[in-house]
């Protein structure tokens, strides 16, 4: 079986390019909740443990815009109190996390990294940050965002670039940068993020955390800042795909699932050498023509796979390139359409390069919006031919591994390959369809994490969960 460790301190002092992994690295929801009942740690210690996992790495790492602290310890202290007086709230309860900043939390800054929204303070909680808070959950800050979410590479923000913890010289993709890396440096036990194109999934891959886009409309976006209306998800990133699980129950207001799988029923649920776990099948997907990356990056992903299932069969795709430019058309005249007004009046306020995004973006016409709403809607009611005769398809996050700080384009096989391009290729098409997909860590390649994408329909979560499981223990 293949599957990525998080960093430990050893590895981190050998690589001093690495930051050093906080108390959170690689703990799970479990754990922690089960240590909190036991009385061995108190919400209070745990919520101290990730404030100094902020300060110690932040200035390197720059996972948080904003963090607050005087909150974060009142409400541990109320957790613990509640759980004193035996109320518990569940397996959140008492646990710090990190919220993106594109996602209201009343009290804070929501400033989507740019300086448009500079003084803006929420007034009310977000629904899905009123449902944590009803679950108990510690909320320690705000988490970095490329700049109203516009880009995958995280490095576009008011509040400064995010790095990557696992090579602090390579980039946490993005936009959900700094809930990747909170998440992957152990600040936190688990992220929000939003993902419109793959900005859950991007960071999760190139941080070697687990990320979650549910399905679409499955978390409600009430309180969150749009990119684009019609393909913005909420999503979860965690050690685990269990974690997420727990963590997405809970903002689609689900009862819990049980999501604690040990490797004894894991393991009995595996027919070796058929691509199956249980009663599930499972199909690479391929392209007739697929989107430029290192062939390294999906020979080690599948090999993780078929590792852990035995053979996997291909299965080929032949619309993933509409997917992909209906993708593109939308997130464009959405995003444009929400930032006319802005770009009229202060587009020095802007980041360049989104700004350029942006002014790009302009140039979609109505007729083409129209005609890609109607091309995602056949792919919609076209989707069943992906799961015709697999329940779970598989294949890479993204094509490539992290870039380095800063590039916009990498070598490859003599080639150019665009890095924006590149980070969204395989991700974007499961937005335009609103099918849930998860990221998980599949092995690394020139030490660096490469991750395994699984896409289900909605109601097969948890399937797909166990079939994660398998990869990442």
């Amino acid at each position: 079986m293949t599957s990525f460790c998080p960093t430990t301190d050893a590895a981190a002092a050998a690589d001093p390019d690495a930051a050093a992994p906080g108390l959170f690295a690689g703990r799970t929801i479990s754990e922690l909740a089960t240590e909190l009942r036991a009385g061995r740690t108190t919400s209070v210690e745990l919520t101290r443990h990730a404030l100094e996992a902020i300060a110690g790495s932040g200035p390197r790492v720059n996972a948080f815009a904003h963090v607050d602290a005087g909150g974060a310890l009142a409400a541990a202290r109320q957790a613990d109190r509640e759980l004193g007086e035996g109320l518990d709230r569940g397996p959140l309860h008492g646990l710090p996390t990190g919220i993106k900043d594109m996602i209201d939390v009343a009290g804070l800054p929501t400033t989507a990294g740019s300086a448009h929204l500079a003084g803006r303070v929420a007034r009310t909680d977000a629904a899905c940050v009123r449902r944590l808070r009803r679950a108990g959950a510690v909320i320690v800050g705000k988490t970095t965002t490329h700049e109203f979410a516009y880009g995958p590479t995280g490095d576009r923000s008011v509040h400064g670039p995010t790095r990557n913890p696992r090579d602090l010289t390579r980039m946490a993709g993005g936009s959900s940068a700094g809930s990747a890396a909170a998440v992957a440096a152990g600040m936190v036990a688990f992220a929000l993020g939003t993902d419109t194109g793959g900005s859950v999934r991007i960071p999760s891959a190139l941080c070697g955390v687990v990320g979650f886009k549910p399905a679409y409309d499955a978390i409600p976006t009430h309180g969150v800042l749009p990119l684009s209306r019609t393909l913005d998800h909420v999503g979860v990133l965690a050690p685990t795909v269990w974690d997420c699980l727990t963590v997405h129950d809970v903002l689609a207001e689900r009862e819990g699932r049980g999501h604690r799988l040990d490797g004894a029923a894991a393991d009995a649920g595996l027919a070796p050498d058929t691509g199956r776990v249980g009663g599930l099948t499972v199909g690479w997907l391929t392209e007739e023509a697929p989107p430029p990356g290192d062939p390294r990056v999906a020979a080690t992903v599948r090999r993780a796979l078929e590792t852990a299932v035995g053979t996997v069969p291909d299965v080929v795709w032949r619309r993933a390139r509409p997917c992909r430019d209906a993708f593109s058309a939308i997130q464009s005249a959405e995003a444009s359409a929400l930032h006319a007004q802005r770009m009229e009046q202060a587009p020095g306020l802007y980041d360049e390069e989104v700004l350029r995004r942006l002014q790009a973006a302009s140039a979609v016409s109505p007729e083409r919006y129209a005609a890609a709403l109607d091309t995602r809607g056949a792919l919609i009611r076209a989707v069943g031919e992906l799961f015709g005769r697999h329940d779970v398809l598989a294949l890479p996050t993204v094509p490539i591994t992290a870039p380095p700080f800063g590039a916009r384009e990498v070598a490859q096989d003599g080639r150019v390959i665009p890095v924006r391009d590149a980070l969204l290729s395989l991700t974007s098409p499961w937005n335009v369809l609103g099918l849930p997909a998860f990221s998980l860590p599949a092995g690394t390649v020139d030490g660096l994490p490469v991750a395994l994408q699984l896409v289900c329909r909605p109601g097969d979560e948890a399937k797909a969960a166990a079939l994660a499981h398998r990869l990442t223990p």
